[in-house]
């Protein structure tokens, strides 16, 4: 299935990186990993600096899923409240959550740091109110994270449009954010993973997973075997397929970006995303040459040919939502495409096993507008998992927390 469509950014400043070769002949590894996009880099990465046997496979090209659709927007802050979330698993959790996705963005900085050349950036997060209704749960959501130690301020209206020239009545301003190209960094990450004996192959697709006792014998369309101790499916929201029951639900984002614009035009936005409490909310960010990159406008379309016809006019209304609120700009999109993602009922992800597969195969599904940081969590939560070891989140983001949506 194709999980994008039109010309995802990423893909064309950066172009197919390197090439990997198919895997046609039997073989074994301690840990393979399905899936080479941004998720499955990070967490094979973990996994081979700590001193373990990593297969990566992917069935496409590498990178060129969902992570070429990304806007890769790093945030601490959940498409689900800090109240939500309090509300539904405690404030203990939910603050556990949070400060998770806090700490990625800071080991996501210092991966970056060691590769170079991906467009890593600290940026500032204005979350706006919509409309007014909002304004009251934004300040709750603010006071909450405030009494937890989250760096964050409230700017009135007045201020926002001071500062930040459009009109809104109220929004939440955090110190901590960043920007990264997911594309880019998925292939250095694979190609430190080569340099240090890790293997990845891309055009080559796991067809049936058979595991046991001891280990996972996987087969491949072209015949070949792979055995390995351990599995993880990160095949971004087609894992679901390896699973008796959907744990999340199919919706489609859409995105455009601009050609670079003057630092003048851009103002305090060149370095601030953007988000609104509406949902689907629009989002924007800039990239390190200076262009606006803006998503959203979500639907529930994840048929390919229905969401290839919707690119243009989508890009046309996101352009159009940007200059409503800064008549000043002239959005032009330069390249426009759609992708497509799984979003859960909670917001939260799911990292490890399912009693479906038993021990030995964990899934890691970095759902909803977080992937990356949730990835950058799931990366230490599964190697933790595959070494007899704790993890603070392990039962928060395992499959049992279902039991617990199911309740509510």
């Amino acid at each position: 299935m194709d999980l994008k469509s039109g010309y995802p950014f990423w893909a064309v400043k950066n172009g197919l990186l390197k090439t990997f070769p198919q895997l046609t002949r039997d073989h074994q590894s301690e840990v393979v990993v399905i899936g080479g996009g941004i998720t499955g880099a990070l967490i094979a990465d973990e996994l081979s600096r700590h001193g373990h046997h990593v297969v990566v496979l992917e069935r496409r090209d590498v990178g060129w899923g969902s992570s070429a659709a990304s806007t890769a927007l790093l945030q601490y802050e959940i498409d689900t409240h800090m109240t939500e979330l309090a509300k539904r698993y405690g404030e203990a959790d939910a603050v556990l959550a949070y400060r998770a996705c806090a700490d990625a963005i800071g080991e996501i900085e210092t991966l970056a740091a060691g590769l170079g050349d991906v467009d890593f950036e600290r940026q500032q997060s204005l979350y706006y109110a919509s409309n007014d209704e909002d304004v009251a749960s934004l300040k709750e959501e603010l006071s909450l994270r405030l009494k937890h130690g989250f760096d964050a301020s409230w700017l009135e209206s007045d201020a926002i449009l001071a500062e930040y020239g459009f009109v809104a009545p109220g929004a939440i301003l955090t110190q901590l954010a960043a920007s990264i190209d997911p594309y880019r960094m998925a292939y250095q990450l694979f190609t430190k993973l080569v340099e240090r004996g890790g293997e990845v192959y891309d055009r080559t697709q796991m067809e049936t997973m058979t595991p046991d006792e001891q280990g996972v014998t996987l087969t491949l369309t072209n015949g070949a075997t792979l055995r390995c101790q351990y599995v993880v499916m990160a095949a971004g929201y087609e894992s679901q397929a390896w699973l008796p029951e959907k744990v999340a639900i199919n919706r489609s984002s859409y995105a455009l970006i601009t050609d670079p614009l003057p630092p003048e035009a851009l103002g305090k936005l060149r370095h601030t995303m953007v988000w609104e409490s509406a949902r689907p909310y629009l989002y924007m960010r800039t990239t390190c040459d200076g262009r606006l990159l803006v998503g959203g406008d979500d639907d529930d379309e994840d048929i390919p040919k229905r969401r290839d016809a919707r690119v243009e006019e989508k890009a046309e209304g996101l352009a159009n939502k940007v200059e409503a609120l800064w008549p000043k700009l002239d959005i032009n999109p330069t390249f426009s495409w759609g992708g497509t993602f799984a979003e859960t009922d909670d917001g939260l992800p799911f990292f490890g096993p399912h009693e479906a597969h038993g021990p030995r195969v964990h899934f890691a599904m970095a759902y909803g507008g977080n992937g990356i940081s949730y990835s950058m969590i799931g990366a230490t939560l599964l190697r933790a998992l595959i070494e007899g070891e704790e993890h603070p989140l392990a039962e928060l983001f395992s499959f049992r927390r279902l039991a617990k949506m199911n309740e509510q």
